[in-house]
């Protein structure tokens, strides 16, 4: 019967838990940007990109 109580202290500490960290992810607005974020991989690549090929001849 001891071990039934256990695992439900510590999956209501584990809900706990990430409901703290929820909270602080929203009150800390670090998702704001995510969309901003997810293109920033895409930048670099069209920087590093040449505009013409050198071997083609125009």
């Amino acid at each position: 019967m001891s071990v039934i109580v256990l695992q439900v202290f510590v999956s209501l500490m584990l809900v706990l838990g990430s409901l703290v960290l929820f909270v602080w992810t929203v009150k800390s607005r670090t998702l704001d940007h995510a969309d901003r974020l997810s293109l920033a991989p895409l930048e670099d690549d069209m920087k590093t990109q040449p505009s013409k090929d050198p071997g083609v001849k125009s």
